[in-house]
Formats: structure tokens, sequence, C-alpha cells
């Protein structure tokens, strides 16, 4: 059974950093994307980042280009999100997901992912 397990959330001030991180386990993955999702309190979930497994291409949301930086380390099948310059509207839960390779759907989209985290909450102070 795939888990993915996410860690590193907390409270920040504003212009601080975190540093996220998401342990796969139950499947080792060899394609597809690993994608990081956001969702505040009375929000849709929107996607932030995602990287692929294979060649590590990256992709950013708008609002976090500069700022967020998404990897991956295939050994440990672990993906993390650093993130620099954290603002009050960062504030929301994250989400990793994960898809199983050869997908349809854009790797910006929510439905392209198979398995999701729990979440880990991420607080910026003002």
């Amino acid at each position: 059974q795939v888990q993915l397990v996410e860690s590193g959330g907390g409270l920040v001030q504003t212009g601080g950093s975190l540093r996220l991180s998401c342990a796969a386990s139950g499947r080792t993955f060899s394609s597809g994307a690993m994608g990081w999702f956001r969702q505040a309190p009375g929000k849709e979930r929107e996607f932030v980042a995602a990287i692929t497994w294979s060649g590590g291409s990256t992709y950013y949301a708008n609002s976090v280009k500069g700022r967020f930086t998404v990897s991956r380390d295939i050994a440990k099948n672990t993906v993390f999100l650093q993130m620099n310059s954290l603002k009050p509207e960062d504030t929301a839960a994250y989400y990793c997901a994960a898809d199983r390779g050869g997908s349809a759907w854009w790797i910006q989209s929510a439905n392209r992912y198979n398995y999701w985290g729990q979440g880990t909450q991420v607080t910026v102070s003002s």
C-alpha cells in the first residue's frame, strides 16, 4: 500500500523559510511526477509545484515561482519543497501527491495524482 507522509510544516514569520518533506513508501517511483498542493480555509486546493521522477523537470505556480524550490531524492523516494520568503498568503495545509506514471492530465492538475498525503500545516504570521 502506497503511503505519502509529509513533514516540516510549522509556524514562521513573514520572510522566513520552511522545508517540507514527502516520504513515499510501498512503491518505488521511477516515472510520473510528485506534486505539492495547498489548501487554505475556505479556498479550493491549488497547485504549488511538481517534479518528474525521471529527468527532474520542475513546475511552479506563478505565485511561488522564485521563492519555492522542489527537489527529489530518488534513492530515498522523497520529495522536498524548500519555501523561502514566505508570505501570510502562503498559509495553508500543504499536501504532496504522486501519480503512477502515464497520466494524460496536466502536471498541475489534481486529477493526475493517484496518491495523497495527509497534509502538513504551514502558517505564516505577519
